[in-house]
């Protein structure tokens, strides 16, 4: 028998992997298909799965799901992306009591099998940690398995899994126009390729474009359709999450993920488990449901110790115009309760609209200080930012980094203290997470 294969540091294996990539981009089945039919199809020992495509809110809805799961006893494995802090936050195993994170020797011996089945042949990063995180999820039982799409859904790596329990797809906006397309209607088309044929859809609010596609897919595939609006709806109500659908009313407590745009999450996500009875404790796990870099308060560390005494330092990966526009009402709630000034930390890719986001805080910012976002991302120049952000009538300044920009707002005598709200990308988001040390699993 062989010896197991000793633990390693995964980002070397990572960076081997990434070499692979084809040339020329393009979004595709038949690596995938290829690689996991050397592997011995590990996608079709999976256990139940629920797959979940959509622009924003994919992370929060499958952590509600999680947590009503877990809360009710059943061993659920994940998968996400991308990660913030380490690569293991995408692969999440189910066990009894509630999963954990992948170690890194069990992932390092899932990709050493990846890579080696691949045998060297082109193909995506995603692709092939995708395959590894299959092998994982077929070889640890669980009850169930929640799949996040990783772009778009028709021909995301992911879409191998050919009879999923459920189908879910959150609110569809612009993003990632390259790969995707640049109306809502075409990237809700690619969204709308998860749906399999006769399996349940269930589907979170979306724009009258969006859901008329939607409508259409599940109509050619036969599939039920479960709608926020018509089949299921939700809503506060006196600080109390009130759920109704055919079967009944469910008075829920309020999510501890902050903003409006999280009781649309909760709901989706009771939605989802109530269309498949699945068995869910809905109280317990809209309560205990968390999800980094979604308006989280970031901790006591290093970095956040730069921040003025008193602050209310914010924290969210939000990058889109609909990100943008449900951050925006989240921090007016937040004002409503208590009036602060605020400021904005802001470093975002090339690729995203940074007017588009910037759009829905016009006349809530004090001012908006712009900063690279680390590491080897194509990253927007901070002046360009802060141009945006003129250009919408904010005061607008640049940092050279998140601790820069922090500890300029410390120098400033601001009575009360500011809500300080450092956002525009998930990898700057990861980086203000290990710069403070905040501990993630």
């Amino acid at each position: 028998m062989a010896l197991p294969l000793p633990a390693r540091a995964t980002d070397e294996i990572l960076s081997r992997l990434a070499a692979l990539h084809p040339k020329k981009i393009d979004l595709s089945l038949a690596r995938m298909e290829r690689l996991l039919e050397a592997l011995g199809h590990p996608e079709r020992r999976l256990p139940k799965v629920i797959h979940v495509a959509g622009t924003n809110g994919k992370g929060s809805t499958i952590a509600f799901m999680r947590g009503m799961l877990e809360a009710a006893g059943q061993s659920v494995h994940v998968y996400t992306s991308p990660h913030l802090v380490r690569f293991n936050e995408r692969i999440r195993l189910g066990a009894p009591g509630g999963g954990r994170l992948v170690s890194d020797a069990a992932l390092a011996d899932a990709l050493d099998r990846a890579e080696a089945a691949n045998a060297g042949a082109p193909i995506t990063l995603f692709e092939i940690t995708t395959a590894a995180g299959f092998l994982l999820f077929a070889e640890h039982p669980a009850d169930v398995l929640l799949l996040e799409v990783g772009l778009g859904g028709r021909l995301d790596a992911t879409n191998v899994v050919d009879k999923p329990l459920a189908s879910v797809i959150t609110p569809v906006s612009i993003d990632h126009v390259d790969f995707l397309g640049t109306s809502v209607e075409a990237i809700a088309g690619e969204k709308a390729g998860i749906i399999k044929p006769r399996v349940p859809v269930v589907v979170g609010a979306q724009s009258p474009d969006a859901l008329a596609v939607i409508e259409r897919a599940a109509a050619k595939k036969l599939a039920p359709l479960f709608v926020r609006g018509q089949q299921w709806n939700v809503q506060e109500e006196s600080g109390r999450l009130v759920y109704a659908d055919e079967d009944g009313l469910l008075d829920l407590p309020r999510p501890r993920l902050v903003g409006p745009h999280q009781i649309d999450n909760a709901g989706l996500a009771v939605a989802a488990l109530r269309a498949v009875k699945l068995p869910a404790a809905h109280d317990a796990g809209i309560l205990r449901a968390d999800w980094p870099a979604r308006l989280q308060r970031l901790a006591p560390g290093p970095l956040s110790a730069r921040a003025p005494a008193g602050v209310e330092l914010w924290l969210d990966g939000g990058h889109n115009a609909a990100g943008g526009a449900a951050l925006a009402h989240a921090l007016c709630e937040l004002e409503e309760r208590y009036s602060r000034p605020l400021v904005l930390i802001l470093g975002m890719l090339g690729t995203k609209d940074v007017t588009g986001f910037l759009q829905p805080f016009a006349g809530l910012v004090r001012e908006a200080i712009a900063v690279p976002v680390p590491g080897e991302h194509a990253g927007l120049k901070p002046e360009d930012v802060a141009a945006a952000a003129v250009g919408l009538g904010m005061k607008a300044s640049v940092a050279r980094d998140v601790g820069s920009a922090l500890d300029g707002i410390a120098r400033e005598a601001v009575v009360p203290p500011p809500r300080v709200l450092i956002a525009g990308s998930l990898y700057l988001a990861g980086a203000v997470l290990a710069a403070n040390g905040t501990a993630l699993g």
